[in-house]
């Protein structure tokens, strides 16, 4: 279902693609698209970048954080709300998985609105999950 889909790893983006992607999606409402600095230092220290494209049009997006041999933080997982249901987030998520290693084991946050996503993509709910909320 995803074959209109292009799929690149660790292709550059600007700043504002992601932020207008994050708009986008539901991801908007939980991230920092007011600030564009600290937009590009997400992008710039995230170290798995995989991006989905329409034609020439940013529809998804899986950023990362991983040591490649033992966890792979997902950090963002963005998917235009106008290509949804489509079969992209679960494909951003495999080649994310993919890039980081097979020994790694994938990690995230659910946001509130798509709790009941991940189980839908092999994803495993864990109730042992601490935080430490930002400053700022």
């Amino acid at each position: 279902m995803t074959s209109e889909i292009d799929y690149r790893s660790n292709a550059k983006i600007t700043a504002q693609q992601f932020i207008d992607l994050l708009n986008r999606s539901t991801l908007g409402e939980r991230r920092p698209v007011n600030d564009s600095a600290r937009i590009q230092k997400m992008l710039d220290h995230g170290n798995v970048l995989v991006t989905a494209w329409s034609g020439n049009e940013l529809v998804g997006v899986s950023r990362a954080l991983t040591d490649f041999s033992f966890c792979c933080y997902l950090s963002d997982l963005a998917v235009d709300k106008n290509f949804q249901h489509k079969g992209i987030g679960k494909k951003l998520i495999d080649l994310t998985h993919e890039a980081s290693g097979d020994q790694t084991m994938l990690i995230l946050l659910a946001a509130p609105a798509a709790r009941e996503y991940y189980p839908k993509v092999n994803m495993e709910r864990f109730e042992h999950c601490f935080v430490r909320h930002r400053k700022s």
